[in-house]
């Protein structure tokens, strides 16, 4: 097992800083959107996985994913250390995000993920949203 490089104080206080709401990739997708002129609520609590932008009289969902935390396939990596803690975590967080997916799509809300890395092209963000949104 690799030893972490930063003390458990430290850790703990950069672990502090990571947030599930307001982060950055959350607040460039909102900025996107309202820019494009659509209008939505955010983080409604009573809709499975408490998407990061509800759209409800065209019942759509964008979920904004950090790439680590929810395991985007090809992107990010393992932790080095406390693999044991760190593995099944975020696999729990994987087959909770499909579980919510799954849920709402029986509800018959249309969902849409965006990944922290493809925010690298907002153009290209822009074309996915304006085609699910007006799909």
């Amino acid at each position: 097992m690799t030893m972490d490089t930063l003390s458990r104080e430290q850790r703990s206080e950069r672990m502090s800083l990571v947030r599930s709401k307001g982060s950055k990739a959350e607040l460039a997708v909102r900025r996107l959107v309202f820019a494009m002129g659509y209008r939505y609520r955010l983080h409604q609590r009573q809709l499975p996985g408490t998407p990061d932008l509800v759209f409800p009289s065209r019942r759509r969902v964008i979920f904004v994913h950090g790439c680590f935390w929810h395991r985007h396939e090809g992107c990010g990596r393992m932790p080095k250390s406390r693999l044991e803690f760190w593995e099944p975590k975020l696999e729990a967080n994987r087959r909770r995000d499909e579980a919510n997916l799954a849920l709402l799509a029986e509800m018959g809300w249309r969902t849409l993920v965006v990944w922290e890395c493809q925010l690298r092209d907002l153009g290209q963000v822009r074309k996915t949203i304006r085609s699910f949104m007006e799909d």
